[in-house]
């Protein structure tokens, strides 16, 4: 019986390829097999991020996935996880690229959940976009006994504004179609003055612009609002 290949979550980090860690550089350099999500538009980031490490000879395995809050029942990770069992039954490992950091709303979640009982499993961490929009913000997020909230703006906005009405600081992610419902609620919560937008951080089209003059039509995906917190350090 062949020996199974080893699967690892490879966190890539939120763009920038100089924030790729050096395990998952390694990593990334040696597996024969890379997987990577795309994008319904076709465009694939996780890939585009570390494309100057692949290698001609690595077996690549896209993975098409829509963008849904329903993602962990979508048919695509049923196959998308059986083509990445194929590889490994062959006795090959297969690194799968997330953005970001693989278990903090990484795609790479759904692909573990149905092949943690099967094959040999390692996640490589990464730089959450959130942490790195800090830093490309220049502000610090929490002080002290400050919690910090991270939470999408898929949710309902009666749940939103709930759980907004009481944060010490928060960031809030996937933004896209969403974002003048977000900023509605910012506002009504007082919250609009503290608000910092970033979108694509670290990327070559970073761009950080003042809450109230972004266009909600051109807020993408790939932007959040972090709210630091107003303690004052001592």
């Amino acid at each position: 019986m062949n020996k199974l290949g080893k699967l690892y979550g490879l966190g890539i980090g939120p763009g920038d390829p100089e924030l790729l860690t050096l395990k998952a550089h390694r990593i990334l350099t040696t597996v024969p097999v890379i997987a990577y999500p795309t994008l319904e538009s076709g465009k694939v980031l996780a890939r585009a991020i570390v494309s100057d490490f692949i290698r001609p000879e690595q077996i690549e395995i896209p993975m098409p996935l829509p963008f849904s809050v329903e993602r962990s029942s979508q048919p695509h990770y049923d196959i998308a996880a059986e083509n990445i069992a194929e590889q490994l039954k062959l006795g090959l490992d297969v690194a799968v690229l997330c953005v970001g950091d693989p278990m903090l709303y990484g795609t790479f979640m759904y692909i573990f959940n149905r092949l943690c009982d099967r094959f040999s499993i390692e996640v490589v961490p990464g730089i959450s976009s959130v942490m790195a929009s800090a830093a490309m913000l220049g502000v610090p997020i929490t002080y002290r006994n400050d919690v910090f909230s991270i939470m999408p703006a898929t949710l309902e906005a009666e749940i939103l504004r709930d759980r907004l009405a009481f944060i010490d600081a928060a960031a809030i992610i996937k933004l896209g179609r969403h974002f003048a419902k977000v900023r509605n609620i910012l506002e009504e919560l007082g919250l609009l003055e503290r608000a910092l937008y970033i979108e694509r951080a670290t990327l070559p089209n970073q761009q950080i612009i003042p809450i109230t003059e972004v266009d909600p039509e051109a807020a993408t995906y790939w932007s959040l609002i972090l709210i630091p917190s107003k303690t004052k350090p001592q």
